[in-house]
Formats: C-alpha cells, structure tokens, sequence
C-alpha cells in the first residue's frame, strides 16, 4: 500500500529528453503534469549530448533559442571521419533550413537543466526528484496511475494519462506487458574519456582503422569517446588487458598519442550494449510510451534523442487540449503511434543498414584501407546536404503549435527530403554490400587461400 497519493492531469514517468520536453510544453499549455525524475540530478556521464538543428529550431519556436545558446557548447556546422588515412566529410549543416545551421555539443545535463528551469516558470509543472516509478497503478483495464519509491517510502500518483519516458530499460512498459520488435545488432560502443588538444580533429563520425571504429565527441578539454566494437566482445578485450586496449585506441587515432595513458583502470570504460527496438503498440488505455521506452535506437547519428523530443511534441501537440477537457481516448493514443511511427522505422531501417557496414568492417584486423566507392560517393554533388537535412532535420519534423509563426516548408523540399533520405537509405545498403564484397576479395587473395596443395 502506498503512503501518499497525489493526482495529477498527466504523470510523465521519465526525466530525460523527452520527458523534460513534454512536460515543459504541457505545463505551457496549463494542463497539470508531474513529471518522475529517479535521480537526485541529471548528472551522468557518456549520454547523448548532440543537440540538432532541429531541436534548436523548435526552442526558436518557444522563444528560448536565446537563452539555450547562452549555455556552453561546441558548435559542430560539418560532419566527416577518418577511413585508414582518408579523411573524408559526409554532411554539412551550414545549409539545413533552420536558424541554427549546426549540431550543438551540450552535456546532456545541461541541456536538461535548462529545459527544467523553462518548465518551473510555468504553475501547472511539478518535477519530483529521488521518485523512481516502479510499477502502474491499475483501476479495472484502464491505467490509472503510477506507483513510486521515494526516500521518504512508496507513493502513488494518479493520473488521467500517464507517459512512459523512462528510456530502453522502461519500467512502464515492462509493466504493461508490451510486446517488443527486436532489430538485431551486431555492435557494442565502449564510453571513457580522453583530454583533447586545440590541434586535434573533430570528427564526429569517428575513425576507422584496424577492424574497429572510434568515435571523438569533442568537449570543453577532453573527448567522450566510444570505441565500437563487435558485440559481446567486451569481456575478450578486458582479458587481452589494458595496455592492448591503449594501444588499440592509440593505433587507430595516433594523433592522441600518450594521452591513452590516462586510462588506468576498466572502471573508465563504461560499456553500452547497443539495441535497436520498438513496441508493436505504444499504448493501452490511460497509457503511453514515447521516446527510447517507445523505439529503442543506436547512437549512430546521436539521432535518438531528437527523435525522442520529436515524440514529445507530438505528444504535447497532439494531447494538450484533450487532456485540458479531461477527454482523451485510446484512439488518440493509437493516433500519435501512427504519426511518429514512420519517422522512427525510416531512421531505424538506416541505422540497421549503418551497422551492417561497421560489421563487415569488424573482419578486417589490419590496416584499413578506404575502397574507391567512398570516395567517389563522398564527391556526388549535394550529398553533404543530403545527410545533413537527413541528420539534423530528420523525418517529418514537429513543430510547435501555436508558437511564433515560422516559414512554411515547401513542396519542393518535402520531395527533396523524400529523395535525400532514399538515397541515404540506399547508399547505407549499397555500402553494405560493397564492404562484404571486398572483404571476401580479400580473403579469397589472402596467401594460401584457395591455393592447391
């Protein structure tokens, strides 16, 4: 038996981008929401802290574009990597049509930070900090709530709707029984941290080299950096040691040089065991999941998190007044599911095809060396902006309704999009197929293969 109850229009179970997002934009639209942060802050380390032009433009929309800028960040305007010793760009964001025509690099406690502080100006917003849902609170076949622990001991909160943004390891839908698609993926990303000169290159996309594939997230004085590796091959590499481990990172970027050295201990790598997934129904009657507890997405791209606030102002855009007049229905629920469904099977599909290619990347140990097709496809003329609305933009961007009028996106640049992201789509399969094809070229060339004795 719970302690308390408290009730509330909406209870969002989840602190993170999505939840902080909707919560913010619901409580600006004076419906009651209270949102359930497990956490006593926001501080934790190797999250998403890519923040797309596509989200900036949605704060230009609220009038707190300003303001968000204001916050240390890197500006990130093009994209590339490094394969073997080609240097190559894939995106170039001076030319999405948004006003931030960048990705902006922002510890993601920052960013919620911020967007809580925006929230509490508003009375209908309640953040609850150390509330850690646990499980739903049932009245019949409907959800009616959500059962927390606090420090002070178990409480309910009960709601008209309650939205499940607790992230890919969700308490809510686990709770509701949901059933789960799987996309299998054959990677794994290792997060440490490594300090960063003025010299060095910021390549997000990362470098490949040596059948692994090293991502650089530039920060103020040192990099997030994630070393992405086949799956489940984290406990092969602690055994080989960590003096290999250095070696390893420092053969694929040699320009961080002695720097490896700072990592002294296994406690400096965090491993991320990467899923792609998402419900086959998002919701049941009083309930609603959204974000990584909806669609569980890789780190490629650093999309998820955008995708997720992308939800959260459907969500908002969508539920707001319903939820006012105390009349949302389950077919409303099963409405937002259809809109932000397709984006989110576009961008899965591309980073399924993504991680094909890094696996056949993985069957090479030595030397990498860039196959001509990628530099022929890195020099087709428009690509970099392709990738760069596909990227920053996405698919079928949200906007917020009723905020301050904004430039209406043309007919042509639907069409272009459309086409951008086919292409995008085919190209990630295309190089899928050339990677494979050239590694069996090189096997079957290897000494001794194939040979007659």
């Amino acid at each position: 038996m719970a302690n308390e109850t408290y009730e509330t229009t909406c209870c969002v179970a989840g602190g993170g981008p999505a939840g902080m997002m909707l919560g913010y934009l619901l409580a600006r639209a004076g419906v009651a929401v209270t949102v359930l942060e497990k956490h006593n802050d926001f501080f934790r380390d190797f999250r998403g802290d890519t923040v797309h032009p596509s989200t900036m433009e949605l704060m230009y929309e609220l009038g707190i574009l300003e303001g968000f800028l204001k916050v240390p960040h890197q500006k990130l305007e093009t994209v590339g990597g490094i394969y073997g010793d080609f240097a190559f760009r894939v995106g170039d964001f001076r030319y999405v049509p948004t006003h931030c025509k960048f990705v902006a690099l922002m510890p993601q406690w920052d960013f919620l930070n911020f967007l809580a502080g925006k929230a509490k100006q508003f009375p209908a917003f309640n953040l609850r900090m150390k509330y850690e849902a646990v499980d739903l609170v049932r009245d019949g076949g409907r959800i009616a709530g959500v059962a927390a622990q606090t420090p002070e001991g178990p409480v309910q909160i009960r709601a008209d709707l309650v939205v499940g943004c607790d992230g890919r390891h969700s308490i809510t839908r686990q709770a509701a029984h949901f059933e789960v698609q799987e996309f299998g993926v054959p990677i794994d990303v290792l997060w440490f941290r490594i300090s960063r000169t003025t010299n060095d290159p910021e390549q997000l996309l990362g470098n490949l080299n040596y059948g692994k594939a090293l991502i650089l997230i530039p920060r103020d004085d040192y990099f997030q950096a994630g070393l992405i590796i086949p799956k489940g091959s984290f406990g092969e590499i602690q055994r080989e040691g960590l003096d290999v481990f250095r070696n390893l990172v420092r053969r694929i970027a040699p320009y961080l040089g002695d720097r490896v050295e700072e990592l002294k201990d296994w406690e400096q790598v965090k491993l991320l065991s990467v899923q792609i997934n998402r419900l086959r129904q998002w919701h049941r009657p009083g309930l609603l999941c959204i974000g990584d507890a909806a669609h569980a997405m890789s780190p490629a791209g650093g999309v998820g998190i955008n995708l997720a606030i992308q939800d959260a102002v459907a969500t908002a855009n969508l539920l707001a007044g319903p939820l006012r007049e105390g009349r949302v229905t389950e077919a409303m629920l099963a409405q937002l599911q259809r809109r932000r469904e397709f984006p989110t099977r576009v961008t899965q599909f591309m980073q399924v095809n993504a991680h094909r290619a890094l696996q056949h990347i993985f069957q090479t140990s030595g030397p990498a060396k860039a196959p001509w097709q990628l530099k022929a496809a890195v020099r087709i003329p428009g690509l970099q902006h392709v990738m760069a609305r596909v990227v920053g933009v996405g698919v079928r961007p949200e906007h917020i309704r009723g905020a301050r009028k904004r430039q209406a996106c043309d007919g042509q640049y639907i069409k272009r999009l459309a086409v951008g992201v086919g292409l995008v789509a085919a190209g990630a399969v295309l190089a899928a197929r050339l990677l494979r094809s050239s590694a069996r070229r090189r096997y079957a060339e290897a000494p001794g293969v194939g040979s007659r004795s």
